[in-house]
C-alpha cells in the first residue's frame, strides 16, 4: 500500500521529466551521442542541471577529471538534501535502503518527501523514486530516437529547451529575491567574461561553468549572508 502511494505521489514528477529529458535526449542526439547511451546517462544521474553541464563537457573533450569536478560543484546540493532527508527518516531506515533512496534524490522528490505527514517508509520512498527515474530515462530515449526522425526546425527547438527550464527556475526566484537576482547577474557576467575576454575564453567550457559556480556562489555567501535567527525561522515554516 505505501509503495502504491509513493509511485501515485511521483506519477506527476514523472510526467513533468518526460517532457524535460524528451528535449536532453534530442539534445544529445544532435551532439552524436547514441540514444542508448544517453538513457544510460539518464538512468544513471537523474539530474538536469548535471547532465546538461556533462553534455558540454563531453563534447567539448574536456578531461574525465574535470567531467568529475564539474559533477561535484553542480551536484553538490544532493548531498546536503540527503542528509535532512536522512535525518526525518529516523533509525528505522537502514544503510541499504538509504543508499537506494539516495540515488533517487532530486529536488522534486525530496520536496515531496519532506512535505509527507507521515512517517517516511522504504517501501513509500521507492514508489516515490521509480516512476520519476522511469519518466526521466524514458523520456531520454524517446527523445535521442525521435531526433533523427523529426523537423530541423524542431530538432533545432529541442536543443534549448534545458535553457528555456533553467530560465523558467531562475526567474521567479530572481524576481522574488533581489539576492538571486544579483547572484546570477554576477554568474552571467563571469561566464560573459570567460567567453570574450582573450585571456580567460582558453579555459574549457567545462571548468569555467565550475570557477563560475564557485565564485558567484562565493560573492552571493558574502554580500547576502543568512542570520542563524532566519535560518531557525526558515525551518520552523
Amino acid at each position: 500500500m505505501e509503495y502504491k502511494i509513493g509511485v501515485w505521489d511521483g506519477m506527476p514528477v514523472g510526467i513533468g521529466y518526460f517532457s524535460v529529458s524528451f528535449g536532453f535526449g534530442a539534445l544529445a542526439a544532435s551532439h552524436g551521442i547514441s540514444a542508448w547511451d544517453a538513457a544510460v546517462i539518464s538512468f544513471s544521474n537523474l539530474t538536469s542541471a548535471g547532465q546538461f553541464a556533462g553534455l558540454t563537457a563531453i563534447t567539448a573533450g574536456a578531461s574525465l577529471w574535470e567531467l568529475i569536478l564539474t559533477q561535484l560543484v553542480i551536484n553538490s546540493r544532493y548531498a546536503l538534501m540527503s542528509l535532512s532527508l536522512g535525518q526525518k527518516m529516523g533509525s528505522r531506515i537502514g544503510t541499504l535502503p538509504r543508499l537506494i533512496i539516495a540515488f533517487f534524490n532530486t529536488d522534486e522528490i525530496f520536496a515531496l518527501a519532506m512535505a509527507r505527514q507521515k512517517p517516511l517508509t522504504v517501501p513509500y520512498l521507492l514508489g516515490l523514486g521509480l516512476t520519476p527515474m522511469i519518466g526521466w530515462t524514458g523520456g531520454t530515449l524517446t527523445g535521442a530516437l525521435a531526433s533523427s526522425a523529426l523537423p530541423l526546425m524542431i530538432r533545432t527547438a529541442l536543443g534549448v529547451a534545458l535553457y528555456g527550464m533553467f530560465i523558467a527556475i531562475v526567474i521567479p526566484q530572481a524576481r522574488a529575491q533581489k539576492s538571486i537576482l544579483a547572484i546570477t547577474l554576477i554568474s552571467l557576467v563571469l561566464s560573459c567574461l570567460f567567453y570574450w575576454i582573450p585571456a580567460l575564453n582558453g579555459i574549457s567550457s567545462s571548468l569555467s561553468v565550475i570557477l563560475c559556480t564557485v565564485i558567484s556562489a562565493a560573492i552571493g555567501a558574502l554580500l547576502f549572508p543568512i542570520d542563524d535567527e532566519e535560518n531557525a525561522q526558515e525551518a520552523l515554516a
